[in-house]
């Protein structure tokens, strides 16, 4: 599984903080970090209020891989704000994202086929979040369909169910699973699948244990990546352990540390 770290954001008090100042050390920190607990990629969002977020994201991501070589899922509403981003990245990146919006697939998908991104596709339009399964199918298809008319290869694509709070949306949580392991059966190559796992919890008392059941759920049912919290030791220990009985790791005695070493 693809974990993206997702403490590179704005929204945090701290980060706001760091790139309000251009403190390099602070997010430097934060990216090692998350890189030493097994982070594959590193989620990046300049935030909410950051006045000038293309200078930010810029900043950002030459402050990043002035201290780790991981590449970037570069996190906007704007495309202009990601693509500034990607003029700057070392390593391939991920747009992080679309959603089904014949105006956002016109900008986005040729922009990660020009840059050679990965995109994620968020399975929802205008009309809001997706009540159901075939809801999100049918997002997924039009999603699909764009890429493949455009030449994007849909191997690079990661279609996102949206994991609502349980504690307001309980019934969603099996509409996301389903999709999860229906949405390989849209074409071939498959698209892979990632959720924003921290929303399952939101908003609840046992964050923790939410996630940590809810991302090993999903992986059972096909998950290929998530955005999260690479510091959450539990949680990283429970993803590395669906993983070995999912028969995608060997095992031994000392699995855990000898995942991290890999």
């Amino acid at each position: 599984m693809l974990v993206i770290g997702e403490l590179i954001n704005g929204m945090y008090k701290a980060v706001g903080k760091a790139i309000a100042e251009r403190d390099k050390k602070v997010i430097q920190k934060i990216a090692k970090d998350e890189v030493a607990a097994g982070a594959g990629m590193l989620d990046v969002n300049t935030g909410p209020y950051e006045k000038n977020p293309k200078d930010a994201m810029k900043w950002l991501v030459e402050t990043i891989q002035e201290a780790t070589d991981a590449p970037l899922a570069l996190d906007s509403t704007k495309p202009d704000v990601i693509e500034e981003g990607l003029k700057v990245v070392k390593k391939r990146a991920m747009i992080n994202s679309t959603n089904s919006d014949e105006e956002k697939l016109n900008i986005l998908v040729p922009m990660a086929k020009k840059y050679n991104a990965s995109l994620i596709g968020l399975t929802m339009g205008k009309s809001g979040i997706p009540r159901d399964k075939n809801e999100r199918m049918e997002h997924a298809v039009k999603i699909v369909t764009k890429c493949q008319e455009t030449g994007f290869d849909v191997s690079g694509l990661y279609l996102d169910p949206i994991v609502l709070p349980v504690n307001v949306a309980q019934a969603q949580g099996t509409e996301v699973l389903e999709s999860i392991r229906e949405f390989k059966f849209l074409c071939g190559p498959a698209p892979k699948t990632v959720v924003g796992l921290s929303n399952a919890s939101q908003g609840t008392k046992e964050r923790p244990l939410i996630n940590r059941i809810f991302l090993v759920m999903a992986l059972a049912n096909g998950l290929t990546g998530a955005i999260m919290d690479p510091l959450d030791k539990d949680l990283m220990d429970a993803a590395i352990t669906a993983e070995l009985v999912l028969n995608k790791n060997i095992y031994c005695d000392s699995f855990l540390n000898a995942h991290r070493k890999k």
